[in-house]
């Protein structure tokens, strides 16, 4: 049989039904890892879906409990299933996360539920379809009709499912140290995010980190009636605002320069620029004059640095008093690239806030530990060949990513297992991911089967990057 053929049964997988009826099963699952309530709910996927499915692919899966991590956080149990054919063979990590974002049901379209998988037109709706349901079941699906069309893999594989992702993936690091034997490989080939575009294959290597935090000004006790102290009290909100104006000139390029990285590599320029960012219908139109000036769209996504104002607040938004408010408060985000250091990120403010005559305004980090940035080299062997199998199997250049312009814990796998990394996406940026109405795009998910299906068979072929 050949690589033709699997592709084929790729396609008529999905055609006749087959992919939207096991997704339908997992979407109807509601695996809301921010709700305690719904706990059975992570182990239930695992159990009664996931390690079935793997189980007909000959793996041996166990369900493990996830370590409580340094924050004192416990995340959802974490599948781990391995399949060994051959000790000479790469042996290949993929993984994916099983919990999804609160359902929101009120909010969806007329008709639509989070927890139905609904078609309409090209789009697949259903929470978790995008993010990541859909994702790991076209993988998991791959899978299959590789193994139906040649009768092995040609590889050996290792699947780690967790059910945490969505609140920050607590005890995931420590899951994986703890069995770094079991996970140990050669590469990770997983699925999450959007592509650039929707029409166009994409590989991202990596991801860029975050950090939040709150500003604050907290000037007195209660609110005061600004006809008798309006002109006399400071008040916080004005603070605030002139504060945050400092740290970014007025079309968003960030002043502290801490917070950016001194060049970008000439490997990351080059693997941009032919990106063009496109997030599909729905996308917003950009900003072409916003954000660090001299650079592409792409380049300023992907190969720099971002601060946003998430929220602000002050007084009482919903019912507005004729008071000076006594405190206000910004919830902010620096998304950061490989190349700089964010343990400095906060040092830093404090330091130009000071020097802007702002030393009235907290700094308050979140509890929960930031993302860190990772990202491969785009001329690492693992890409090169990643980025040759998805062009023969589609005749289309993959879009190459030296990182994705969002945050997973990426870093899990490059810094603690050692491992390269490369991401192939089967969504889009217009998906409604963490919101109502969230879809899986049909032709997409389509050529995904298609990609991951050539991918898995070209790991038992000649020409693999040779084992570690």
């Amino acid at each position: 049989m050949s690589r033709a053929a699997a592709l084929a049964a790729a396609a008529r997988y999905f055609d006749e039904g087959g992919f939207a009826a096991d997704l339908a099963r997992r979407v109807a699952i509601p695996t809301e890892s921010q709700v305690e309530e719904r706990a059975p709910e992570l182990r239930a996927y695992l159990e009664d879906e996931i390690a079935p499915t793997l189980a007909r692919l000959g793996f041996a899966s166990e369900i493990v409990e996830n370590p409580v991590n340094r924050q004192g956080v416990r995340g959802g149990p974490v599948l781990i299933a391995e399949r060994h054919e051959d000790a000479a063979a790469p042996t290949v990590l993929g993984y994916g996360h099983g919990d999804v974002i609160r359902g929101l049901d009120p909010q969806w379209h007329e008709g639509l539920s989070p927890w139905n998988l609904t078609r309409r037109g090209d789009r697949l709706y259903g929470r978790g379809t995008a993010d990541n349901k859909g994702q790991h079941s076209i993988n998991l699906a791959a899978l299959d009709c590789v193994l139906k069309t040649r009768g092995r893999l040609g590889f050996n594989a290792v699947m780690l499912i967790e059910t945490g992702e969505e609140i920050g993936s607590p005890g995931l690091r420590e899951a994986c140290r703890l069995y770094k034997d079991r996970l140990k490989a050669d590469v990770l080939i997983a699925s999450d995010g959007p592509r650039l575009a929707p029409e166009r294959p994409t590989l991202f290597l990596g991801a860029r980190g975050a950090m939040n935090f709150d500003l604050i000004v907290d000037l007195r006790e209660g609110g005061h009636h600004s006809g008798n102290w309006g002109g006399l009290l400071a008040n916080p909100g004005v603070i605030l605002a002139h504060a945050l104006a400092t740290i970014t000139t007025p079309k968003g390029a960030i002043r502290v320069r801490e917070w950016v990285p001194t060049h970008m590599p000439n490997s990351v320029r080059m693997a941009l620029a032919d990106c063009t960012v496109e997030g599909g219908d729905d996308a917003p139109e950009i900003d072409p004059d916003w954000g660090e000036p001299g650079l592409t769209p792409s380049e300023k996504v992907f190969g720099w640095c971002s601060f946003e104002v998430l929220a602000f607040t002050t007084g009482n938004p919903e019912n507005p008093v004729n008071a000076i408010p006594p405190k206000a408060t910004a919830t902010c985000q620096i998304r950061f690239v490989v190349g700089v250091d964010p343990e400095n990120f906060m040092p830093a403010l404090r330091r130009h806030l000071d020097r802007a005559g702002f030393p009235m305004v907290a700094i308050e980090p979140w509890k929960k530990a930031y993302f860190a940035a990772t990202r491969l080299d785009p001329d690492h062997e693992w890409v090169r060949w990643a980025a040759a199998s998805v062009e023969r199997t589609t005749g289309q250049k993959p879009a190459i990513l030296p990182n994705l312009g969002g945050s997973l814990p990426n870093d899990i796998f490059a810094a603690d297992l050692g491992l390269p990394t490369v991401w192939v996406p089967h969504s889009y940026a217009g998906c409604s991911q963490h919101a109502p109405n969230e879809h899986l795009l049909a032709p997409v998910a389509r050529q995904g089967l298609q990609v991951m299906t050539g991918l898995y068979w070209d790991l038992g072929e000649k020409g693999v990057p040779a084992p570690n």
